[in-house]
């Protein structure tokens, strides 16, 4: 996998051991609770992300009329689950998502609940997956055992995780029931020698088929052992990450019954509460006089979701929903997806134009011809992906590995926030490289 010209290779540490930090979640887990964890689940376009959500958590995220059509992910999708421990099963036959053991029929404990997010394999949705890396803690990374490896997305989504400051990830190897062991190994060398020299060297891999659900157990356990809860700092303004923006009212509500808009994500920092007065930025073109000009929206929180439940507060770890008093309009087809949420004066700026200081890759991942990246030229037009904003930026000015872009659509950011950079080549937008917000 090609490097980053700027950045030295981070050293990955070893799986910790299983036995004493699985006995030490052996706690009492709230069920209602909101999810610990946010898990990407990421890989080349078919190789089974969403039927793995779907044997880990019961949920087919694939809900959208044209993903059905499809058959496959465009828009990111959302699970919950609780992970449970058989107080009486061997390791990993004991760790399981059901109430009740498949093995010896005894009612399991929880031991954590998480989120995953479903982000999009083919080519031409890469904008939503960068966008999705940025509100997730860790990452599956899956890779069907019957083609070779890797693919071309499955090289573009590894160099994307780790441009996102992804640390850990699990690497899943899916659909060993279709090959034979001969096929299984060859695959699974593939991916040793794939990872090799990578952030991800020593990651876990795991051979899976979750179509038939098996060796989930092993998954989970690894997933216990390999990813720990992240602690968040909770003392700082709240900073929402919006995902997903909707309207949940059916066609043809009785007016007097519409509920507001809906906003998903994740929160980066700090905490909300119901009926808290906030602002989302950019929020919306309020172009006047023929100029491009966004307005904040405000709006006053009068229900919160996360993990499947209703709750009073919400804080960092595991996606979100908040029921707000918007017009229904406004947030319909995610219209306000790249968004950030916090409190009223307290949000970063909005950029209409910002320098980066950019990190290019050497090659150009996600095709099958090894192509060098060339350098980023004056008046070219790139992808810029940053927080769960995408937006498209021209660039003005060149100095060294300084760049001034200018914003078709404004985000907001704080200083020093990493911006995914992405140019057209051919029919699609390739990562390229990284870059750094300068003031």
């Amino acid at each position: 996998m090609p490097k980053t010209s700027k950045t030295k290779k981070a050293k990955t540490k070893k799986s910790p051991k299983t036995s004493k930090k699985i006995t030490k979640k052996e706690k009492k887990v709230d069920e209602h609770i909101q999810p610990e964890i946010n898990i990407g689940l990421v890989g080349h376009v078919d190789h089974g992300k969403t039927t793995l959500v779907k044997a880990l958590s019961g949920k087919w995220t694939d809900t959208h009329s044209e993903e059905l059509k499809r058959g496959i992910t465009i828009r990111l999708g959302y699970a919950d689950t609780v992970f449970r421990k058989c107080p009486k099963c061997k390791e990993p036959e004991c760790f399981c998502v059901s109430e009740k053991c498949s093995h010896c029929k005894t009612k399991t404990k929880p031991i954590r609940k998480v989120s995953f997010v479903d982000a999009p394999g083919h080519e031409s949705l890469m904008a939503t997956m960068l966008s999705g890396a940025t509100i997730i803690d860790y990452a599956l990374l899956l890779i069907a055992a019957n083609e070779e490896c890797p693919q071309p997305q499955t090289r573009e989504h590894l160099m994307a995780l780790e441009i996102s400051g992804i640390k850990k990830i699990i690497i899943v190897q899916n659909k060993i029931d279709v090959v034979t062991d001969e096929q299984a190994m060859k695959n699974y060398n593939q991916i040793k020698e794939f990872i090799k020299g990578t952030i991800y060297e020593d990651s876990p891999i795991i051979p899976i088929s979750a179509q038939h659900s098996t060796n989930i157990d092993a998954l989970i356990q690894t997933i216990e052992e390999y990813f720990p809860t992240l602690k968040k700092d909770v003392s700082k303004e709240p900073m929402m990450f919006v995902a997903r923006s909707f309207d949940i009212n059916p066609p043809g509500s009785d007016p007097i019954k519409i509920v507001g808009g809906v906003l998903g994500g994740a929160l980066k920092q700090g905490k909300l509460m119901i009926n808290d007065e906030i602002e989302i930025r950019p929020g919306r073109d309020a172009g006047k006089s023929g100029k491009t000009l966004w307005e904040p929206i405000t709006t006053k929180i009068v229900g919160l979701m996360t993990g499947g439940c209703s709750v009073k507060e919400i804080s960092p770890g595991g996606s979100v929903a908040i029921m707000t008093l918007l017009d229904p309009a406004i947030v319909k087809s995610d219209s306000l997806t790249g968004s950030v949420v916090g409190k009223k004066g307290k949000l970063p700026k909005v950029w209409y134009d910002f320098k980066l200081e950019t990190y290019l890759l050497e090659r150009v991942v996600g095709l099958k011809d090894n192509i060098a990246v060339e350098q980023i030229k004056p008046n070219e037009i790139l992808m810029l992906n940053v927080n769960s904003a995408a937006t498209v930026g021209f660039v003005k000015e060149i100095k060294k590995n300084i760049i001034g872009c200018s914003l078709k659509i404004p985000v907001c950011a704080e200083p020093e926030s990493r911006v995914s950079i992405s140019r057209r080549i051919g029919t699609r937008w390739r990562l390229i490289g990284y870059g750094i917000i300068k003031e």
